[in-house]
């Protein structure tokens, strides 16, 4: 049996390019807009977002990925934005909660929850109306027993939660 082949150092790097640590030049498509952007390989999408793109929807919540105030879409996908390195996601599409409503037309879901008073402080409503809208697409909203479930990672420490689960009937019954 032969060794398993192991690229050389420099065959690696032609694949993939070392990066950092030095701030790098990337480039994010947020909200259908590319946006280019130099950063330190360890800068998490969050901070990105917030901190050089001035997009603030998302909240910095618990930082460690427990409470979902920081989620936001990539490629149509749920993440917590605080775990995600923002090099991590160039070639990918970023949906914000800035980038929900059409022009002056809210998103379907956040007029649900101005309509069911879902919220309270509203510190985390943006991430659970991301995570709301990716529910749906996702088919996860039978009852409130699946909503509940798939809405877990979202916390609400106003204890929002019946005006969300309303919120989030209102829209999977509108279609």
């Amino acid at each position: 049996m032969s060794a398993p082949h192991i690229p050389s150092k420099a065959a690696a790097a032609a694949v993939l390019p070392e990066r950092g640590p030095d701030p790098v030049k990337i480039t994010l498509s947020v909200n259908g807009t590319e946006r280019t952007l130099e950063v330190e390989p360890r800068v998490s999408l969050l901070d990105a977002l917030r901190e050089r793109l001035d997009m603030t929807g998302a909240k910095k919540g618990c930082d460690q990925g427990t409470c979902g105030a920081c989620t936001v879409w990539v490629d149509g996908r749920r993440v917590l934005s605080c775990l995600t390195l923002a090099i991590a996601c160039e070639e990918h599409e970023v949906t914000t909660i800035e980038g929900l409503a059409e022009g002056d037309e809210l998103h379907a879901m956040q007029s649900a929850f101005i309509e069911q008073d879902a919220f309270q402080c509203g510190y985390c409503t943006p991430g659970q109306i991301m995570s709301a809208v990716a529910l749906l697409k996702e088919g996860h909203a039978s009852d409130d027993a699946e909503i509940r479930e798939w809405m877990s990672g979202n916390i609400c420490r106003c204890a929002a939660y019946p005006h969300i689960r309303a919120a989030v009937r209102t829209v999977r019954d509108q279609t």
